[in-house]
């Protein structure tokens, strides 16, 4: 199963996002579910990084995708990189109503 944390700040902003395991709906190479998570969540890094030009501090690993947003972002790139990431929890929470025998999101304070 894949797990995926949003960690929020105590104002509701996303602070950081982990991407955890696999979903093991289909076989290597052809896993739909897998292969959505992915494009998501990759695909929102490097979104903000080729649209907004900031660089999110990220650890990617086979199984593994932790993000972190910096702390040095002024409001107005702030409310940006959220739009972004609020989007991505949406695509998220639609893949996890029809698969969510293979995804969990987990939003937390």
């Amino acid at each position: 199963m894949i797990r995926v944390t949003i960690k929020r700040r105590p104002d509701d902003q996303i602070e950081s996002f982990r991407v955890k395991g696999h979903a093991l709906y289909g076989d290597p190479g052809k896993d739909i579910v897998c292969a959505g998570v992915s494009a998501v969540t990759v695909g929102t890094v490097n979104s903000v990084e080729a649209v907004l030009g900031i660089e999110l501090k990220a650890n990617v690993k086979h199984g593994l995708l932790d993000v972190r947003v910096p702390g040095h972002l002024d409001e107005a790139d702030l409310e940006k990189v959220q739009l972004l990431l609020e989007s991505m929890v949406v695509m998220l929470k639609s893949i996890e109503q029809s698969y969510g025998a293979y995804i969990a999101l987990q939003d937390t304070k």
